[in-house]
């Protein structure tokens, strides 16, 4: 079972571990109980696991939103407050790191604190509580020839992973992995793919070129993709053309259509005071809409000119470049499961070590340092002792030789991922083991996050401090080591370990990292590694981090030059925190480069969607501040999503004047906001914080305030 559900042995209530997401959370109770194994169908909604308590009250450590149906499912009611008669009733309580569910039959009241939700039985009963793992898997593998005609039919396969055709699928939770997809002489599809028929047409010429830019479209619109010219998509009665700009136009019509989806699901199950509803200005008869089969509803959505809409539309989280090559073909699937927008770029720009475009430093064996202060050594190694500055050693770096570093086109969007040959410069280079890994993700049996730093040099001993920056969150139970100077079968030993995260401090060149009796390859055919997720925070560590990927990792932060030893210590310390408050690889990334000018030396290997933990809140939260002429504060708060809380979760702030509902990703803006709700909103949560463009933290209230005089 991927869910364990135990007693609490300190308190009344259970334990419950999703070993598939390394998410744990506690459920309290009002009396200590014993859980007994309950039918899964006790539930109006699926669930993985389900037990049965007695008791008069469940409470959860965080403010939530819960959902009250009766006993057939029609929705009564949702909120924070409120109380409800005798009666059967099923509850949800949402955002939890698993979908948790109430089933009981007793009145009951509501109610929220600074930090947590309760739910008050009249008297003590039975409640059955059900748990739903957030994670999703595909029905199974799709066999095709990669020419891309043949392609075309198993793209068209993506949408057989929604779990339904209407508005709701902008939910993440309702969309489903979609297929995988791998080269075979013949095409064959497993009985669990079964197509579905949307009414909807994709018509693209039978090029690479053109059939990877629309595999988010296919899956969103469970579209049937087909050969011809000019590219377009159609419905019965209605034509939308996808030129000129074909790939522009492509992402336009995934963000206008979710965006519309995510309005007129409003009026379904979930019928919330979203904010996007009220801010977006279109005379549209959203029922009728959310009434209509998808291809009606689809044709009359794109009537509307994407240019009434794109002032409104949030900046979208990512761009997946894939290369036009026959051998991304399984990659696919995953990049429209994460509803990317996709380019396919024939030609790209190489980043060359001469020629004044900056980048010298990118292109091995040489590195250009001349950026680098002449007393500050930097994480590359000569010898066994530590360079400094202009005359640190270039004549070895991890990055081999003959490496083509490559410059993408540069993105609108949040994060940006690469497929394909090349190293490229400000994106994310994914894998396909990488994101195979994050499928098989869940055969753990550790219910805590475990972290490793490990530091090989005792001149970055600072960094290692990180460690009092893991494990600072009430909810999950980390265990954290520190260990130093690790020799060669030692640290074989370390990656070989189940280990959640591993931060490693010290130096890295072609021979390896470095131990104190020797290197330690990580290309080497006969290494293997355990570690989910890594920073390598070394000069040049870009092979020796891919190797990682490639021998079991999912994904990691690595360096493409030397780096100086203070900004990169300066951005471990970042990512230590990122990542400790739930922020996924690349997401964390981002945050970082806003900080640090030096963070454009870094990459994302893998899987750049990995964490180590949920936030308190799910989603990745980044909050701006500011102070206005009247002396109060503004906020900017930007939200993006992480992990299973993707694209179309529903989310809002614990403020008084953020009374709706929003789409992430989001960003809300509230001005005129008093100092004692600031200071109780900043309590909530540790969380990113921009403060007049430094970076600082909730935990840090001195510099919080000193920033405040400026």
């Amino acid at each position: 079972m991927s869910i364990d559900i135990d007693p609490l042995s300190d308190a009344a209530g259970l334990t419950v571990t999703d070993h598939i997401e390394n998410t744990q959370f506690e459920v309290y109770t009002d009396r200590p109980v014993e859980p007994a194994a309950s039918p899964e169908d006790a539930h109006y909604f699926p669930v993985d696991a389900s037990v049965t308590v007695e008791t008069g009250a469940i409470e959860i450590p965080r403010v939530a939103v819960v959902e009250t149906r009766c006993g057939d499912g029609t929705l009564l009611t949702r909120g924070d407050s409120y109380a409800m008669p005798a009666g059967t009733y099923h509850v949800g309580i949402d955002p939890a790191p698993t979908k948790l569910y109430l089933a009981f039959a007793s009145p009951f009241s509501v109610s929220t604190t600074e930090r947590t939700t309760r739910i008050d039985l009249d008297a003590p009963a039975e409640v059955t509580l059900g748990f739903r793992s957030l994670h999703q898997v595909p029905a199974g593998t799709i066999e095709t020839p990669t020419d891309p005609e043949s392609l075309m039919d198993a793209v068209s396969l993506l949408g057989s992973a929604l779990q339904t055709t209407s508005p709701e699928r902008s939910f993440p939770t309702l969309r489903g992995h979609p297929p995988l997809i791998e080269p075979g002489e013949e095409f064959r599809v497993p009985d669990r793919v079964e197509p579905v028929d949307s009414g909807i047409r994709i018509v693209v010429p039978p090029e690479y070129r053109y059939l990877y830019p629309v595999v988010s479209l296919a899956y969103y619109f469970a579209a049937d993709v087909v050969p011809g010219d000019p590219p377009r998509i159609e419905g019965d009665g209605w034509t939308h053309p996808l030129e000129p700009d074909f790939e522009r136009r492509t992402g336009e019509v995934l963000r206008q259509a979710f965006h519309f989806d995510c309005l007129a699901r409003t009026e379904g199950f979930y019928p919330v005071d979203l904010h996007e509803r009220e801010t977006t200005d279109l005379d549209l008869d959203w029922g009728r809409l959310y009434d209509l089969p998808l291809a009606e509803r689809l044709g009359e959505y794109l009537a509307v000119p994407f240019e009434r809409v794109e002032p409104e539309l949030p900046q979208w989280t990512l761009t997946t470049d894939v290369r036009p090559d026959p051998e991304n073909v399984e990659l696919l699937p995953f990049v429209a499961g994460e509803l990317s927008i996709v380019r396919s770029p024939e030609t790209v720009t190489p980043a060359m070590a001469s020629g004044g475009d900056g980048l010298g430093f990118f292109r091995a064996p040489r590195a250009d340092t001349a950026s680098l202060d002449r007393d500050e050594f930097v994480r590359s190694t000569a010898g066994t002792e530590p360079t400094r500055g202009a005359d640190a050693s270039a004549d070895r770096g991890a990055v081999a030789a003959d490496t083509d570093f490559v410059r993408p086109e540069p993105v609108d969007t949040v994060e940006h991922a690469w497929v394909g040959a090349g190293v490229p410069l400000d994106a994310n280079k994914a894998t396909l083991d990488a994101y195979h890994r994050r499928l098989e993700a869940g055969a753990v049996e550790q219910s805590r996050i475990s972290v490793l730093v490990v530091c090989n040099d005792e001149q970055m001993r600072e960094e290692g401090e990180v460690a009092d920056l893991y494990g600072l969150r009430d909810m999950v139970q980390f265990d954290i080591e520190v260990r130093h100077d690790l020799t060669r079968e030692e640290m074989r030993e370390t990656l070989q370990s189940d280990v959640d995260f591993l931060h490693y401090i010290g130096h890295v060149d072609d021979r390896g990292m470095q131990c104190t009796d020797d290197y330690l390859d990580l290309t080497a055919e006969d290494l293997d590694v355990g570690v989910s997720a890594f920073l390598l925070n070394a000069c040049q560590s870009y092979q020796q981090g891919e190797a990682l990927v490639h021998r079991g990792s999912r994904g990691g932060i690595v360096t493409l030059s030397d780096v100086a030893n203070s900004p990169a210590t300066q951005l471990g310390r970042i990512i230590a925190r990122l990542m400790n408050s739930g922020f996924n690889l690349r997401a964390a990334l981002y945050v970082a480069k806003r900080e640090l000018i030096t963070g454009h030396q870094y990459i994302v290997v893998g899987d750049g969607g990995t964490t180590i933990c949920h936030s308190r809140s799910g989603i990745a939260l980044v909050l701006n501040l500011g102070i206005n002429e009247s002396n109060s504060w503004d906020l900017v708060a930007e939200g993006y999503p992480n992990g299973p809380y993707g694209v179309g979760t529903m989310s809002n702030l614990n403020l008084e004047k953020d009374e709706c509902e929003h789409v992430i990703p989001f960003q809300i803006h509230i001005s005129d906001i008093k100092m004692e709700e600031i200071d109780y909103f900043l309590d909530l949560e540790n969380t990113p914080i921009f403060f007049n463009d430094d970076l600082i933290w909730n935990d840090e209230p001195a510099r919080l305030r000193a920033l405040q005089q400026r």
